[in-house]
C-alpha cells in the first residue's frame, strides 16, 4: 500500500536494498565501463511537450532547463543518490575532464545549460554526448536514468531539416540495448496509439517486456475521457509487463507562480486523492511521482541483478582480450636513463642476434632463406649446363671451319692455339651477366629478410627502425659492390685458360682422348675444349654462390650487427628509444582498458 509519509519516510524504505546496486552501475559509468559494454539504465523518452521534464523534476526535485521546441539537447544523465547526512550537493561532469561542483539547487539549470552550450555549441543543435548531473540530498529517491532530446517533427529556425532524424537515432542509440528500460512519458490527453515514443519503444521492444509508460497531464484530460486513461492504466490497451503510472507534474501557469516542486507534490496527492475516477489508482499504486519513483527504483534494480551475471562474464571476457593485445605490446622503454640503457641494449642484442641466427639459418623469417638462396643457386647451375651446348656447337664449328676461317700462317694440318683460347675466353665472358643477375637476385632476398628483423625488432621505435633500415641498405650495397668486383675479378682470372695438368688430364681421359698424346689432331680439340670447359663450370658454379653467400650473408650481418652497436656510444638514448606515438596511444588506450574492467569486476564481485 501507498504511505502518504514525507520524503524522508519514504527513502528509508528504499535505499538499504536500492543503493548498492544503482551505485554499481552509476560507479562504472563513471570509470567509463559503458565504453566497454551497455549498462542497464532507464532512458527517459517523450514528445515534445509531453511533461518529459516535469517528470524529471519531481523526481530529482530542481528545476531542469525549459521552454520551446528542443530543451533537452544532448542526454543528461540524472544520477539521485538519497543521503540522510547531507542536505544538498551536485556534480555535473562532461568530456574528458570537466568536472564541477556545486551546492545549490537553483544552478542547476545555469550548469546544465553550459555542458550544453560546450557539447553541442550555442543554439538549437544537439550532441550524442553524456551529460552527468548527481544529485545527493536527503530528500530524493535513489535512482538513475538518462533524459533523452523529445522527439521533435519539424525543424525550427537554426535546425537542420533532419533533426528528427537526428533525435530518433540519437535515442534508438540509447534503447536499442536489451538491459536499457524504456521510460515513455504520454499525455493522457493525446491518442496513446499514436505518440511517437511508444511508437519507438515498440520497435525495439515488440512484447513491451522492458517498456514502462508515464501518463502526464492528466487534468487536461475531456470530460468523459477517464474511463478510457483507465482502461490504458490498467494495461488494457497498449500492453506493457511494466505497466502504467499516472502523475500530476507543475504546469506552465503554476511554474509561473513559483510553486515550488515540494507543493508540487503535495498538490498531486491531493489531485489523485480526491478525483472521481483516479483515487483507486492510489490504492493500486499506479499513481502519483512517488510511485513512479518507487517502482522506477525497484525496477532497476531488479534489472540490474538480471544483467549482473551476464555482465560479470562479459568484463571477464573483454578483460582476458584487452590483456592479450596488450601481451603483443612491448611495455616500452623505462623511465630512469640507467634502466632506459639497459633496456637499449637488450632491444639491440636481440636484433643482432636474430640477425646473427639469420645468417647462420637457424632462425626462418617469412621463408627459409637458405632455401630461396639454394633455389637461386640451382638456377645459376642450370644457366651453366645450358650453355655447354653452345659452346661445344661453336668449338665443333671453329674445328670445322678452320681452314676456310680460322688457318693463319701455319701449314695444313697445324693449329693455333690462339685461336681456341679466344674462343673458350669469348664464351666463358658472357657467363659474367648471368653472374650479376645471381647477385642482385639474392641480395634483394637478403635485404629483405633483414628489413623484416629490423621492422619487428624496432616497431614500436621508429627512429631504431629507420637507422637500422638505413644501416642494411648502405651494408648491402657496400658488399654488393665488393662482389661484383670480385665476379670481375674471377672472370678475368678465367680468361687465362688455365687449370693443373693432372685435373686437365683426368677430364679429358672422361671426354674420350688420350692424355699426353705426342699426335694430337685438330679432331680432338672438341673433347680436351669441353673437358676444359667442365672445370670451369664447376669452379664458377661454387665460387660465385660463396662469394655471395659470404659477403652479402655472413659479412653483412656480421657488419650490421657491429654498427647497431655503435648507437650504444652516443648519449640520445630517449631520442633512439623515441616511441612511435601512435604505438603510445594504443599502448595507453589498452591499459586504461584493463583498468576499467579491473575495477568494474572488482566492484561486482564485492557487491
Amino acid at each position: 500500500m501507498y504511505s502518504d509519509d514525507g520524503p524522508r519516510m519514504f527513502q528509508d524504505q528504499l535505499a538499504e536494498k536500492v543503493r548498492p546496486f544503482i551505485d554499481l552501475i552509476d560507479d562504472m559509468r563513471s570509470i567509463g565501463i559503458d565504453k566497454e559494454l551497455p549498462l542497464p539504465a532507464i532512458a527517459v523518452v517523450g514528445d515534445q511537450s509531453s511533461g518529459k521534464s516535469s517528470v524529471l523534476e519531481s523526481l530529482s526535485g530542481v528545476a531542469l532547463p525549459r521552454g520551446t521546441g528542443i530543451v533537452t539537447r544532448c542526454p543528461l544523465q540524472l544520477q539521485l543518490c538519497n543521503n540522510r547526512t547531507v542536505k544538498w550537493e551536485a556534480v555535473i561532469s562532461y568530456g574528458e575532464k570537466f568536472r564541477y561542483e556545486f551546492d545549490e539547487p537553483s544552478e542547476v539549470v545555469r550548469h546544465v545549460e553550459q555542458a550544453q552550450n560546450a557539447l553541442a555549441g550555442k543554439g538549437v543543435g544537439i550532441c550524442e554526448d553524456l551529460i552527468t548531473l548527481k544529485i545527493t540530498s536527503s530528500t530524493v529517491c535513489d535512482l538513475s536514468l538518462i533524459d533523452l532530446p523529445g522527439i521533435a517533427r519539424v525543424a525550427v529556425k537554426g535546425q537542420p531539416e533532419d533533426i528528427g532524424v537526428q533525435i530518433k537515432k540519437l535515442i534508438m542509440k540509447f534503447i536499442k540495448n536489451k538491459i536499457t528500460i524504456i521510460l515513455a512519458v504520454v499525455p493522457c490527453n493525446v491518442d496513446i496509439a499514436t505518440t511517437e515514443a511508444l511508437k519507438m519503444a515498440q520497435e525495439v521492444d515488440p512484447e513491451g517486456t522492458r517498456t514502462m509508460a508515464i501518463l502526464t497531464k492528466p487534468d487536461l484530460i475531456d470530460p468523459g475521457a477517464e474511463k478510457n486513461v483507465l482502461e490504458i492504466v490498467h494495461n488494457r490497451v497498449i500492453v506493457l509487463n511494466m505497466g502504467y503510472v499516472i502523475v500530476k507534474c507543475r504546469g506552465q501557469k503554476k511554474i509561473d507562480e513559483n510553486m515550488s516542486i515540494t507543493d508540487a507534490i503535495e498538490e498531486e496527492l491531493e489531485f489523485f486523492r480526491n478525483h472521481e475516477h483516479f483515487s483507486s489508482l492510489l490504492r493500486e499504486e499506479k499513481a502519483t511521482t512517488k510511485c513512479l519513483a518507487t517502482k522506477l527504483s525497484n525496477a532497476l534494480v531488479k534489472h540490474i541483478k538480471k544483467s549482473l551475471p551476464q555482465m560479470s562474464e562479459t568484463i571477464k571476457e573483454k578483460l582476458g582480450e584487452v590483456k592479450h593485445l596488450l601481451s603483443q605490446i612491448e611495455g616500452g622503454p623505462p623511465m630512469e636513463p640507467e634502466e632506459k640503457r639497459k633496456y637499449l641494449i637488450q632491444v639491440i642484442t636481440d636484433f643482432n642476434e636474430q640477425i646473427t641466427q639469420l645468417s647462420k639459418g637457424d632462425i626462418i623469417v617469412e621463408e627459409n632463406l637458405f632455401e630461396l638462396m639454394r633455389m637461386e643457386f640451382t638456377e645459376w647451375m642450370e644457366c651453366l649446363k645450358n650453355a655447354k651446348s653452345h659452346y661445344h656447337e661453336v668449338v665443333q664449328q671453329v674445328v670445322d671451319e678452320y681452314d676456310q676461317k680460322h688457318r693463319g700462317s701455319e701449314l695444313p694440318g697445324f693449329s693455333n692455339y690462339r685461336v681456341f683460347q679466344h674462343v673458350v675466353q669469348k664464351l666463358v665472358s658472357e657467363l659474367k651477366r648471368p653472374a650479376m643477375t645471381t647477385l642482385q637476385t639474392i641480395r634483394n632476398m637478403v635485404q629483405k629478410q633483414f628489413d623484416h628483423l629490423s621492422r619487428d625488432s624496432f616497431k614500436y621505435y621508429p627512429y631504431l627502425h629507420l637507422v637500422s633500415m638505413k644501416k642494411i641498405e648502405t651494408i648491402q650495397e657496400q658488399q654488393s659492390n665488393i662482389v661484383k668486383e670480385r665476379i670481375v675479378e674471377q672472370f678475368e682470372m678465367e680468361m687465362q685458360v688455365y687449370t693443373q695438368d693432372e685435373i686437365f688430364n683426368k677430364h679429358s681421359q672422361k671426354e674420350g682422348t688420350e692424355e699426353g698424346s705426342d699426335h694430337d689432331t685438330r679432331s680432338m680439340y672438341p673433347g680436351l675444349l669441353k673437358a676444359y670447359y667442365e672445370i670451369v663450370v664447376q669452379r664458377l658454379a661454387d665460387q660465385v654462390p660463396m662469394l655471395i653467400r659470404y659477403f652479402i650473408l655472413k659479412q653483412s650481418a656480421k657488419i650490421v650487427c657491429s654498427e647497431m652497436l655503435d648507437l650504444l656510444h652516443r648519449d640520445d638514448t630517449d631520442n633512439i628509444l623515441q616511441e612511435d606515438s601512435e604505438t603510445g596511444l594504443y599502448r595507453a588506450k589498452l591499459l586504461a582498458q584493463v583498468d576499467r574492467l579491473v575495477q568494474a569486476n572488482d566492484k561486482i564481485s564485492s557487491l
